[in-house]
Order: structure tokens, then C-alpha cells, then sequence
């Protein structure tokens, strides 16, 4: 029995990541639990022997059905045909040899072949949800040195995606769902990122009172949105994060704080939103993590990234901002430490597949 209904269905794909690394088994992990299937019509971008041979390892009584298109899926949909809660849809993506190189007797290694793997799922899927065939995309974790190794250089899923939906200002948000202890307020936290996939010693040169602006505008329109969907009064309280100790201590252990982040702060303030900061991350973080803030802007990846790991890391959902598509995944990488040894937490997968199904709007 199909369980989301035929007037409100979304279709949301989930390229599968690098087959090397943990994607096919938390990609099936998840499905297995039934959870995504109440809120979507799961679809994977991938190879479906692989995703067979991740159901078979983690002893999961799931049938990976193959289609070559979304056409067929959705006929398949519509007549019925399938049990959502035992049987995932894969749209047949990328080279078909990849079941013959990945599996439970699989050595890890970083692989081009993978990366190129990846690299068409992640780009299948944003077609579709460009052209409107998905309402949204969940994506597993691609290696980047793999995919840079297939002839792709880019940092990361953020700076990829933004290349194919055609945008110059996009953000990543690491994103606990409301709820639970230390998953902020009513709508959930978000720590968004000004700067991203760099050394940390290119941090200072690619900050600008220009780009901690537009990181603080992006998280505005996403939790406006997001609050006016909960019904919650729409205007969210967004907390902006110092760069140095201390918030520079008055200029002593630096100058950014006065000379490129107030400027941005302010600006915003003048706009009439409820941005406040600089403020030092380490009293900060907790203040969101009670509800004192909807969103956190932090200058670099590991400043955000590991404070809201702490906080929750399987259950963090990473959504692109600034995209005119529906995109989240997964707050984690490859693992390919423990890959197809069938231990993966899938539990950020599931999050992910919903976090994504709530926020997309309703298929046709």
C-alpha cells in the first residue's frame, strides 16, 4: 500500500553518495525504517545491485526495484504496484559496473571511479528537481578527493549544487528539527556558514562585511519561511558569532569583530531584523542550544560544525541555502573507516529524507 496520498505526494531523491564509502547502507538503513515513506515517495540516484548487496549485509528484507526513469516509476506508484514499506525505488544512474568494484569484501581505498559515481547521482538529481520531476533532494556523502580524482574540483556538495541551479549566493546550515533537548526552539537550530570548504588560514581573506550580510540574509529567509510555515510568529532571532577569542576583547586579540562583523550586524539591525552579535561562540552556542536563537551565522566550518555536532551529531540535517531547489543531507562523510561493515548509523539519513519531504512543496 502506498502511504503518502495521491494529492499531496512528493517525490524526493536520494543520490546515494559515494558507493565506496557508508551512502548505500545508511541509503537503505533508512528506508528499512519505514519513516521516510510517511512523509515522501522515496526515489534512489544510484546503482541498484549496490543497494541490494547494502540491504543484503544488514540482513534488511527490502527489494531495491530498478527503473530507468521517472515515468515509469510513477506508473508503478500509480497502479499500485509497489509496497513503499518494503520495496525502494532506484532510478539507474552513472556507470552500471559499479556492484562488480564495492561490496561487503570491498579494501577501502579513494576511488575515481566512485567519485564519478557520485558526481552523476548528485547531478541527475538536481536535473530532476529542475525540471519539477522531484520535489527535493537528499544527498549522501561524496569523497572529495575521489571526486576531484573523476576531474571535479569542487570543495563540497554546497559549491557543486550552486553551480547547477545557477546561483552566486548560497550557504550550508547544519539543522537540529525542534523537539528534543538541545535542538533550540520552536523551530528547530541552524548554524550557517559564511565560509566553508578552505584552509583555515583563508578564513580572514574571504570574509567580508558584504558576505557575513548576505550569510545573515540567507538564514533570515529560510527561517522566515520556516516560521510562517509552523505558524510562528515569521521575524526569527539570528545570533551572529565572533571570529576571535573572546569577540577580539576590544580589539586585543583582533580587529574583525569592529572592522567586519558589527558592520554586517548593524546593517541587518537597520533593515529591522532581530540579529544580534558579535558574540562569542562559547557562551553563544549554548544560549541557541536553549531556544535563545532560531540560528547561529558562524565564520568558518569547524567553528559551526562542531558545535552543533556536540549538540546532536546524528540527527543534524545539512540543507543548502540560497538554492531554488530542495536540497539536504546527511551531517557527516564517507566513513570509509567502517564502510560496508554494515554498523553506519542511518539515523541522519532518515532525518535528512524528511527534513527534506516537510520542507518541499507538495508534487503534481
Amino acid at each position: 500500500m502506498n502511504t503518502p496520498s495521491e494529492s499531496c505526494r512528493k517525490w524526493i531523491g536520494i543520490s546515494v553518495g559515494d558507493p565506496t564509502g557508508i551512502g548505500p547502507e545508511i541509503v537503505v538503513g533508512s528506508i528499512a525504517t519505514g519513516i521516510p515513506q510517511q512523509e515522501c515517495v522515496p526515489i534512489a540516484l544510484g546503482n541498484s545491485r549496490v543497494l541490494q548487496k547494502a540491504a543484503q549485509l544488514r540482513n534488511l528484507p527490502l527489494e531495491i526495484r530498478s527503473v530507468e526513469s521517472m515515468h515509469t516509476a510513477r506508473n508503478l506508484y500509480n497502479a499500485g504496484s509497489i509496497n513503499l514499506r518494503q520495496t525502494l525505488l532506484c532510478l539507474e544512474t552513472g556507470a552500471d559496473d559499479v556492484d562488480q568494484w564495492v561490496g561487503p569484501n570491498w579494501s577501502p581505498a579513494i576511488e575515481p571511479r566512485a567519485g564519478q559515481a557520485a558526481y552523476d547521482y548528485v547531478v541527475r538529481g538536481t536535473k530532476l528537481c529542475l525540471q519539477g520531476e522531484l520535489q527535493g533532494l537528499v544527498t549522501g556523502p561524496l569523497h572529495k578527493v575521489a571526486l576531484s580524482g573523476a576531474g571535479h574540483d569542487w570543495p563540497g556538495h554546497t559549491e557543486l549544487l550552486a553551480h547547477l541551479c545557477g546561483v552566486k549566493d548560497s550557504a550550508m546550515m547544519l539543522y537540529l528539527t525542534p523537539g528534543k533537548p538541545h535542538h533550540g526552539g520552536s523551530a528547530g537550530l541552524g548554524v550557517v556558514h559564511v565560509t566553508l570548504h578552505c584552509a583555515l588560514r583563508e578564513v580572514f581573506d574571504r570574509l567580508s562585511i558584504e558576505s557575513i550580510y548576505q550569510t545573515i540574509a540567507l538564514t533570515r529567509a529560510f527561517f522566515s519561511k520556516l516560521r510562517a510555515n509552523m505558524h510562528l510568529p515569521p521575524e526569527p532571532r539570528i545570533a551572529v558569532a565572533a571570529l576571535n577569542p573572546h569577540a577580539g576583547e576590544s580589539g586585543r586579540f583582533g580587529t574583525e569583530e569592529s572592522t567586519l562583523i558589527r558592520p554586517a550586524v548593524e546593517k541587518a539591525v537597520q533593515a529591522g531584523w532581530h540579529v544580534f552579535g558579535p558574540l562569542p561562540v562559547d557562551t553563544l552556542m549554548p544560549a541557541a542550544a536553549r531556544g535563545d536563537y532560531d540560528a547561529v551565522v558562524a565564520m568558518y566550518h569547524d567553528q559551526g560544525h562542531i558545535a552543533l555536532k556536540l549538540l546532536d551529531m546524528f540527527e543534524a540535517v545539512n540543507i543548502t541555502l540560497g538554492l531554488p531547489i530542495v536540497r539536504t543531507s546527511v551531517a557527516h562523510g564517507t566513513a570509509h573507516d567502517i564502510a560496508w561493515r554494515g554498523i553506519a548509523n542511518a539515523g541522519g539519513m532518515t532525518e535528512a529524507i524528511v527534513t527534506a519531504a516537510r520542507l518541499a512543496p507538495a508534487g503534481s
